[in-house]
């Protein structure tokens, strides 16, 4: 298998974290560079007709994009260790607290860089920042609610890491680079305290 990938951007990261924790091995990687356009060229397109990554092209040379379809196919390759819950209750309440941490806080950051920041400019045309500056405030009120959970429950879904830890630590981390978020230093203890953890883990610095 292959997987194609873009290094500073969150959602391969999210991948490539899920692939770390799964302890997989043989997935070859391909850097596509979206800084230079790499992501618009028709052999890209061939494999993502939408331009995004990352994208998982199969042994028998189909192709899967979409980062949660992605690691739903990775899971059930690699059942253990589960990261997306064990029965249909389970997975159930991991995928709802991967939905809110994607929709609510990863895509909100996602939308304030974009349209605010001036090295994504060229990725996003035409940039809002009137928007964007807007979606960073509603992010923050997702993280204090986000804060309040992890006051209570050691992981996002609840007693053990799943893949909604992935998605809202790559968040998280997208958002401390580039928006200069720091949890702490906005009240959200619990928020910071539970990044740091995350950050310990080998899959973290992949």
């Amino acid at each position: 298998m292959k997987l194609f990938i873009s290094p500073r951007a969150p959602n391969p990261r999210r991948v490539v974290m899920f692939i770390a924790e799964k302890g997989l091995s043989g997935i070859e990687q391909e850097v596509v560079d979206i800084g230079t356009g790499q992501h618009q060229s028709e052999a890209f397109r061939a494999r993502s007709p939408l331009a995004k990554v990352p994208v998982l092209e199969l042994d028998d040379g189909r192709i899967l994009g979409e980062t949660r379809a992605i690691c739903t196919y990775l899971e059930g390759l690699a059942p253990q260790p589960n990261l997306m819950g064990t029965d249909h209750e389970e997975r159930a309440f991991i995928e709802m607290a991967d939905r809110r941490v994607e929709l609510y806080l990863f895509g909100g950051i996602v939308n304030c860089i974009r349209h605010t920041h001036p090295g994504l400019a060229a990725l996003e045309q035409p940039q809002f920042p009137d928007f964007g500056h807007s979606q960073g405030e509603k992010v923050r009120d997702v993280a204090r609610w986000l804060d309040r959970q992890l006051a209570e429950q050691p992981f996002v879904a609840g007693q053990r890491f799943t893949i909604a830890d992935i998605t809202a630590f790559c968040a998280l981390e997208f958002a401390r680079g580039l928006m200069r978020f720091q949890p702490a230093s906005e009240g959200m203890p619990h928020l910071q305290a539970y990044r740091d953890r995350i950050a310990a883990r080998a899959s973290a610095g992949l």
